[in-house]
């Protein structure tokens, strides 16, 4: 079992090393522009969640996840190479809204500061 600081490490050489590979090594045009917002690696390195965000409308987000699950194999292989880990995690993709969610929240803020309703 890895500690709390190591665990924190790997979680952020694995979004720098997948930022890298999907931005150079990705060819699927279902992904387009993302943004891995975070990466959480359960404690025994065996899973990691990738949390990324988006600029796209809903319709676009299922179609960038399932470019994103199909080409979560290609990716895992990658890092396996750039990544000195006994066992390479498998990658699970997970939509972040908390940018989407802040900025809902900040657009209801202004709302009640200047007394418009917001939409």
């Amino acid at each position: 079992m890895a500690n709390q600081q190591r665990l924190r490490r790997v979680a952020d050489q694995i979004q720098r090393e997948l930022s890298e590979l999907l931005r150079a090594e990705l060819k699927d045009p279902r992904v387009g522009m993302i943004t891995l917002t975070g990466v959480e690696v359960s404690p025994d390195l065996a899973y990691a969640k990738v949390f990324f965000t988006t600029l796209a409308d809903a319709e676009s987000l299922t179609t960038i996840e399932a470019g994103l699950d199909r080409a979560a194999g290609f990716l895992r292989a990658q890092l396996g190479k750039r990544l000195r880990l006994r066992v390479t995690p498998e990658i699970r993709f997970k939509h972040d809204v908390s940018v989407e969610r802040g900025v809902r929240l900040s657009q209801l803020i202004d709302a009640a500061v200047t007394g418009k309703k917001a939409d």
